[in-house]
């Protein structure tokens, strides 16, 4: 049997730890409380206003983009 060098054991040892914190991770996650959330999607009315459209928010992040291009891009013709 060919021994192993010290720098592999390391990694092994590391390995085995980080297995075992996602084990206990998951059970963890497995042993969590059934919240019996209710979510309410009422569509109706103005209770998200402008805020809520996305077509809005399409529309401010395709002017975000031009302004930061536009800035990015400089006077063009700038001369050292």
């Amino acid at each position: 049997m060919k021994p192993t060098n010290f720098l592999s054991k390391i990694q092994i040892a590391v390995l085995t730890v980080m297995t075992n914190f996602a084990v206990v991770w998951a059970n963890a996650q497995e042993k969590a409380a059934d919240l019996k959330v209710d979510v309410d999607l009422d569509k109706g009315g103005s209770s998200g206003g402008w805020m809520s459209n996305p077509i809005i928010w399409v529309a401010l992040a395709l002017i975000v983009i031009l302004i930061v291009a536009l800035a990015a891009r400089g006077g063009g013709n700038s001369r050292a």
